[in-house]
């Protein structure tokens, strides 16, 4: 090997071993299996970001209908006297308008919690000026009502807490509701709290802690899950519950 001075003069001349030169070259190519090996090739990088995380976030409970539809299967039409004709039509449960109470009380409780869930479905007042969903349900072992609509046609509330019904509790607010107008309307029960939400919007919010829940006597035939209308005309529909998750349970607990 040549070795050149600044000029490009040789300067003088030296000359490697065979062997030396074969383990130079094999230095080398151990040092770039290394450096390949150590390096992950791009396709693995992009499926190693694009795999799931795990966030620990618990999904959601599915969604269990509890009205097909179609007929009353799964359900009972209770006598209360004085009770208008109970039917499907157009895929919507009708409650007819009676002299007092009409209803539907759930026979298949199989799937219902008595805590920890939550329901929706949507409801229409057809005809009449009077509650269009009374909605009693479970709270533990003691039911209670939601009223949309009694009173007149504008009060809504939970019957009963510490014994006052939905007139006379902190639940009590006054909706405005249009004749052949759906609403939906969500229930959510906890070991801490009743909610209620009208199109979105939170009108009861309730603490349950030394607080005693009961219903009226005259809906004791809904037990433990039933609709009624009071001498209105309902239309109810996409009724449907599910269960929560402990992470949407403790959101309701009271805060520390």
């Amino acid at each position: 090997m040549n070795i050149l001075n600044y000029f490009g003069t040789p300067v003088y001349q030296c000359f490697l071993p065979k062997t030396c030169l074969l383990l130079v070259l094999t230095f080398s190519w151990l040092t770039a299996q290394t450096v390949s090996a150590d390096t992950p090739p791009e396709k693995e990088d992009a499926r190693q970001t694009n795999a799931p995380q795990e966030t620990g976030k618990q999904p959601e409970h599915k969604w269990i209908s509890l009205f097909n539809g179609k007929n009353l299967d799964g359900w009972k039409v209770p006598q209360f006297g004085g009770e208008g004709e109970v039917h499907v039509e157009k895929g919507n449960l009708i409650l007819e308008m009676g002299v007092d109470l009409t209803g539907a009380t759930l026979v298949d409780t199989k799937n219902l919690p008595l805590t920890n869930y939550e329901v929706e479905l949507e409801a229409m007042r057809v005809d009449g000026t009077d509650f269009f969903c009374g909605l009693t349900f479970p709270v533990k072992k003691d039911p209670c009502s939601l009223i949309m609509g009694g009173w007149g046609g504008s009060l809504c509330g939970i019957s009963s807490i510490d014994g006052d019904d939905a007139s006379q509790n902190s639940t009590t607010t006054f909706q405005t509701f249009k004749k052949n107008q759906w609403y939906k309307i969500r229930l959510q029960v906890t070991d801490h709290k009743i909610q209620v939400w009208l199109d979105g919007k939170q009108i009861v919010d309730q603490n349950l802690k030394d607080r005693k829940i009961s219903i009226r006597h005259e809906v004791e035939l809904s037990r433990p899950f039933g609709i009624t209308s009071f001498c209105t005309t309902a239309a109810l529909k996409n009724i449907r519950l599910r269960k929560l998750t402990p992470e949407e349970v403790a959101k309701t607990a009271p805060q520390k």
